[in-house]
């Protein structure tokens, strides 16, 4: 029986995948959820499963170190590694990485909006040391908006408007931005010898404040598939070859009118990663696998709509029992969870996109429902 070692900031989805596929899983994340128990053979968490604890603010607490260090027990005993959203694979063994293994260059966003520009739509984009420097260029384009970004990072979080922005605003080099109004999408794209393929498209849930979300560009969730030219995913695939990605990778985009606009790439299993197996009825780890070990696979037509929403607390509360079909990343009993944190997952898939929505609505008003204000520091 092959080992494998799934590491990011959450495993759940993956971690399931592969031990479906009969694996002996060994998951290391951020969250400790009640249900990565039956998705996994051993495991470590790093916020504690203990009840009247808070899970903190992971803006703040977070940092990639954590999960490298809960994970290096595991990596002599596993065949394969892979690294999902929160864990860099230049910490592991190159040799047991499942999937891209350079990743920082992709992540870092300005060297890939150099990487980008003059091949591909991408928005005017400045690297500046300090708001102040952020300003004057504000100001010397009256014409266009800007938003700040950090130059890493994932889920929108830490994006603010420049509108918002003063001088008092305590930040360091970040990027500078122009605003593309349009749609949010993104594609999943699959990559192997034989090249890149995108398997889905969707429409991306951003800064959704009935989810809690408080982050302006903060990530929600996906609606999936969305319907979208063909170009779109062309484009999707041409990115991810310049880049020479492998497996399973995301390109996130703008679709203005009729231009589309590169806006970020996740050289890694994507956000999508359930609506994906939801619509297409494939295993996603699978997938991936095969294409990085020089296979091939026939991409599925979407057999059903699906969504996937992201609840975030409106309020500091304390967790109870979330036995509801379609939730997932059930955080422990009793567990504090802060205002604008995450609290747990809901994906629902149908034949019928409205049925889907319907029914992923229904579950986050359970959700919440379930929640028990909670104002005690102790």
């Amino acid at each position: 029986m092959e080992k494998v070692l799934v590491v990011g900031s959450n495993t759940r989805p993956v971690a399931s995948s592969f031990k479906k596929l009969g694996y002996t899983v060994y998951a290391v994340d951020y969250f400790y959820t009640a249900d990565l128990i039956e998705a996994s053979d051993y495991r470590r968490s790093v916020l504690s499963p203990d009840p009247y604890l808070s899970s903190g603010n992971f803006a703040e607490d977070f940092q990639p170190s954590l999960l490298k260090d809960a994970a290096d027990e595991f990596v002599d005993e596993v065949d394969f590694i892979i690294c999902t959203s929160g864990a860099s694979p230049e910490d592991f063994p190159g040799d047991k990485i499942l999937g891209n293994k350079h990743t920082a260059p992709v992540e870092d966003k300005y060297k890939l909006y150099k990487r980008l520009n003059g091949d591909f739509k991408v928005p005017e984009t400045y690297l500046v040391s300090n708001v102040h420097e952020a300003i004057e260029v504000g100001l010397h384009n009256p014409e266009k908006r800007f938003l700040l970004k950090p130059l890493s990072g994932s889920g929108g979080v830490g994006i603010m408007n420049l509108d918002d922005a003063d001088e008092t605003c305590d930040m360091g080099e970040a990027l500078l931005q122009e605003i593309i109004e349009g749609v949010s999408v993104s594609a999943s794209v699959m990559a192997g010898e034989e090249g890149a393929q995108t398997i889905l498209t969707s429409r991306q849930i951003i800064g959704d404040v009935e989810l809690g979300q408080l982050e302006p560009y903060g990530y929600c969730g996906n609606l999936a598939p969305y319907p979208l030219p063909h170009e779109v995913g062309l484009i999707a695939e041409e990115v991810v070859e310049t880049l020479k990605l492998t497996g399973s990778n995301g390109v996130d985009m703008i679709r203005s009118h009729d231009e589309t606009y590169v806006i970020e790439v996740n050289p890694r299993f994507q956000g999508t990663f359930e609506c994906a197996e939801a619509c297409l009825g494939l295993n996603m780890a699978e997938a991936h696998m095969k294409m990085c070990m020089g296979g091939n696979f026939n991409v599925p037509k979407p057999k059903n709509f699906a969504v996937k929403k992201i609840i975030f607390a409106k309020e500091r509360s304390l967790t109870e029992r979330m036995d509801f079909q379609g939730v997932y990343d059930k955080p422990p009993v009793k567990t504090v969870v802060e205002r604008g944190e995450p609290v747990s997952t809901v994906v629902s898939w149908d034949k019928i996109l409205e049925n889907a929505t319907i029914s992923a609505d229904e579950t986050v008003k359970r959700v919440y429902s379930s929640l028990i204000p909670f104002n005690s520091t102790c």
